[in-house]
Order: C-alpha cells, then sequence, then structure tokens
C-alpha cells in the first residue's frame, strides 16, 4: 500500500544555491494552537555540483553539543567554502527540544525510536517519515549528533555499525574516525530496527553517529570535539576544502560485539559508580553498587563487569531504578572493520 504524502512541507528550495534558513512545517491541532504547526529550523548551504550531507541535532532534545554546534554552524557556513549541498537541522525534533526533554513535548515520542515513521501517525512519526521518505534519498553521508543527555554521560567518539554491504560499512567507519573524536566505536544497538541509522543506511547511505558528553549540558571541551568534529566529516566527505584534524592523542579504537557491553540494573535504590569514564576495568571487578534507600544497614547489591574494557557510558543521575543502563564496558581494539 503506498503511503499518502508527507504533511510536512518546506519553506526553503532545496535545489537553490546560496544560504537558505528556513522551516520544515507540519501542521498540528492543540489546545494552545488550533490551527498551529511544529517549526524545524533548517538551513540549506549549496554551491554547484557535489555531494550532499545532512547534518542532524536534537534527534533527542537534551543533547546539547550536536544542538548548539550546528545552530552555530547554521549562521557561519558560506556558500562559497561548499562545494554540493550542506543541510542542516539543528533540532529535529523540535517539540523535544523545546521541552528539553529525550522525548516529544506534544506526544512523547522518542524520534529515535520511531522510524522509518507514518505520515498518518503521531507527530514524531509524521517527523520520522519526513526524514525516511524526503530528506534521505536526498542525501549522500548523513553525520547525527548524540550525547548523553540528562541521564547519561558518554566518552566522546564517532560511531559506525556492521553493515551487510562490506563497501558501505567500510565507508562510514572511515567517517566516524575521521570525526576527529578521542575515540572511534563499532557501535552494537540494543534495538536498531526503529533508529534513524538504520532508516539511513537501508537506504545505502553513509551514516556516522557521535556519542559527546552528557548530563544535559555541554562543556567546552565536548564542544570543540564538537565543533572540530563537524567539519572534519565535511572535509573528510569532500564538502568543505581543508585537512582532518584530529585530536593530539592516537585516537582509541573500541568495539561492542554484543549486548553483554551493557550493565543494566535489576534493582532501584542510590548509585555508587566504581570507575571513571574512560577508565580500564578488568572482567568480573564491581563497576558500581546499588543501595537500598527504604532501609539503612543493608549490603548493597554490586554490579560486575562482564567483559574487559573501557567504561564507554554511565549513568549520570546517582537514583537509578530497574532496567536502567548504569554502565557500558567496550573492548579496546588495534583496528576496526
Amino acid at each position: 500500500m503506498t503511503k499518502r504524502p508527507s504533511p510536512i512541507s518546506a519553506t526553503v528550495d532545496f535545489d537553490a544555491d546560496g544560504v537558505q534558513h528556513g522551516f520544515l512545517k507540519l501542521p498540528i491541532s492543540v489546545d494552545d494552537s488550533a490551527w498551529g504547526a511544529v517549526m524545524i529550523p533548517v538551513t540549506v548551504v549549496k554551491n554547484g555540483e557535489g555531494p550532499t550531507a545532512l547534518l542532524t541535532g536534537g534527534n533527542h532534545g537534551d543533547e546539547y553539543e550536536g544542538i548548539t554546534s550546528l545552530l552555530k554552524l547554521s549562521g557561519q557556513l558560506k556558500a562559497e567554502e561548499v562545494t554540493g549541498r550542506v543541510i542542516i537541522v539543528p533540532c529535529m525534533n523540535t517539540p523535544a527540544v523545546m521541552a528539553g526533554k529525550r522525548t516529544s513535548g506534544l506526544d512523547g515520542g522518542n524520534l529515535n525510536r520511531s522510524f522509518p515513521g507514518d505520515p498518518d501517525g503521531t507527530v514524531t512519526e509524521k517527523i520520522a517519515d519526513y526524514f525516511t521518505r524526503v530528506m534521505v534519498p536526498m542525501c549522500d553521508v548523513v553525520l547525527d549528533l548524540h550525547s548523553g543527555g540528562r541521564t547519561l554521560d558518554i566518552i566522546p567518539f564517532g560511531a559506525s555499525h556492521v553493515l551487510d554491504d562490506p563497501e558501505q560499512q567500510r565507508q562510514a567507519l572511515e567517517g566516524a574516525k575521521a570525526f576527529g573524536a578521542p575515540y572511534a566505536m563499532m557501535m552494537f544497538e540494543l534495538d536498531a530496527a526503529a533508529l534513524f541509522d538504520t532508516a539511513v543506511e537501508s537506504q545505502g547511505k553513509i551514516f556516522v553517529a557521535t556519542e559527546l558528553g552528557g548530563g544535559g549540558t555541554s562543556t567546552p571541551e565536548s564542544m570543540a570535539i564538537t565543533e572540530r568534529g563537524v567539519r572534519n566529516f565535511l572535509i573528510h566527505y569532500g564538502l568543505l576544502e581543508g585537512e582532518v584534524e584530529m585530536p593530539a592523542e592516537p585516537q582509541v579504537y573500541l568495539d561492542m560485539p554484543d549486548a553483554s557491553c551493557y550493565v543494566q540494573s535489576e534493582h532501584s535504590g542510590v548509585l555508587e559508580l566504581c570507575f571513571a569514564l574512560g577508565e580500564r576495568v578488568e572482567k568480573g571487578e564491581v563497576v558500581a553498587r546499588v543501595y537500598d534507600m527504604t532501609r539503612s544497614g543493608t549490603a548493597p547489591v554490586e554490579y560486575r563487569a562482564g567483559r574487559s574494557g573501557v567504561l564507554a557510558a554511565r549513568r549520570h543521575p546517582a537514583l537509578v531504578n530497574m532496567g536502567d543502563t548504569i554502565a557500558v564496558i567496550a573492548d579496546v581494539v588495534d583496528s576496526l572493520g
């Protein structure tokens, strides 16, 4: 069954040369705006023929490195600097960004668990559908900027995935390395089917993701890594002139081969992490303790590492509930791919 056209319309001409700032407009009818619209900011910078890069931030609304860096880039990038076309969407899930939450303030939808989307679905599903059927087909390469948001801290890395097409996998992995974060990761996703990543990769496009910090904020260090990485990405894929700038220290390669990398809590309470981000963890070591807050004098529950590696991510809030990921341990490897 053929899906109907997307209800979202663009106020920019994606084929016109120059710099344009506008919106992706999604009609909505809500209590405080009967004939309203979700207004997703978009900038298009085009200069003649060449590849198209789609840069997205705010897939989750509380991940600020991507949002901030792309808002900055949208006001700085000039057409004469570009070969081809750069499409910048700093606040992909605008309702979530405006609410300062991971999920939409309109329907509670998690955009990065809503692909490929539905033009007749919720607001979040309509946004996912537009990117799947309109934005991604325009593009050759996609950079989706994530960080840990309010509930996670994550070491800064560029990431790609294991793919059926070895050449597509190679090109994505080279882009993840060229982003130039301190770490590069071959990432295992727990629930890949409904991700933006999969919607892009299934169309044969090159997709690079990042994790760049967390805690629901950004820092001068995380912003510097992000801004350098975005420009590196555009240089690597031929949209900007220049040389890729790598970190001063040698890049560390990490691999997440399977779900055993994730340490998830089976208890609720207050969390004590025993390692700092980036520290080496040996299999069997206690990585975290969860204390029962309903009574004193009880021993904490200890969580041990199921593998050796680097602590790549940790829960940010001290309060933890059953099912929360409290730590992620990734293997250190000599090479990726």
